[in-house]
């Protein structure tokens, strides 16, 4: 959906949690090279052509996987364009690696402390609650704050899920958090929104595997039982709660997300 926002090279994150979904065919049709070639990150204004454009694309992919891209996100998706280099990685302390064959099956890592930008959904489906959910935390990002101005961004994006009494569904309600960037952490903006809540948390530690493509509660679902299989039985990690860290645009062929299991103690 956000292809066309930055340069092929350094496409923004924030469109993955848009539209969890978005496939490659989903973009077919949409000319999005010559978006990527007609927008780009310019600081100037964007001209009315060429914002009626953003938000067409927008809504030709949204509407797909039945979200719909309201008029007040005009404004957030220039400005995200506007700053498409602001991206800071989230810190973490690595603790250990496993590989088999050469291939990593999972790493454990330690994340710190800190302040989180979070809001939760209960759409009827998981990817329009993720979808919905981080434009709340884009219009946030945006100005909709305390600061009044643009805050950056911080990758990955995490969405947290809780799995229904039967164990193998996920509960409707799915937060999604991001990192508030470094420079925040010590005096961290609030929200114009109450929907959105900013929660300092405890460190972290957890074990995670990367995986590619979608993130859709089937395809989380899969990763859930590889993982569990992997690791064997244990009652050192939840098995009530999972998180999903998503790193790329949703136009990259093989786009990366990690499954996370969370330990009980760090």
């Amino acid at each position: 959906m956000w292809s066309h926002i930055l340069t092929s090279s350094q496409r923004i994150f924030c469109r993955s949690k848009v539209m969890a979904l978005i496939s490659l065919e989903d973009l077919d049709g949409l000319d999005d090279e010559q978006l990527d070639d007609d927008i780009t990150d310019n600081p100037e204004p964007m001209d009315e052509d060429e914002s009626e454009r953003l938000m067409s694309h927008w809504q030709a992919v949204a509407s797909t996987h039945q979200v719909s891209v309201p008029q007040e996100m005009r404004g957030p998706i220039q400005e995200m364009t506007r700053n498409s280099q602001q991206r800071e990685p989230l810190p973490f302390t690595p603790i250990s690696s496993h590989e088999k064959m050469g291939e990593v099956q999972y790493e454990e890592r330690l994340y710190p402390a800190g302040h989180w930008a979070c809001v939760t959904r209960g759409d009827d489906l998981y990817e329009q609650s993720i979808s919905m959910a981080f434009m709340k935390l884009m219009r946030f990002i945006c100005k909709e704050n305390s600061a009044g101005r643009y805050l950056g961004m911080t990758v990955p994006v995490i969405s947290y899920i809780r799995m229904a009494k039967d164990g193998k569904t996920f509960e409707k309600d799915v937060e999604t958090a991001f990192f508030l960037p470094a420079a925040l952490q010590h005096s961290p903006p609030q929200s114009c929104d109450p929907d959105i809540s900013i929660v300092y948390r405890q460190p972290i530690r957890v074990v995670t595997r990367p995986f590619f493509g979608t993130t859709t509660e089937e395809t989380v679902g899969r990763q859930i039982l590889l993982l569990w299989e992997i690791l064997g039985a244990t009652d050192e990690l939840h098995s009530d709660r999972y998180a999903v860290a998503v790193y790329e645009n949703p136009g990259v062929p093989r786009r990366r997300n990690e499954l996370w299991f969370i330990r009980r103690d760090v």
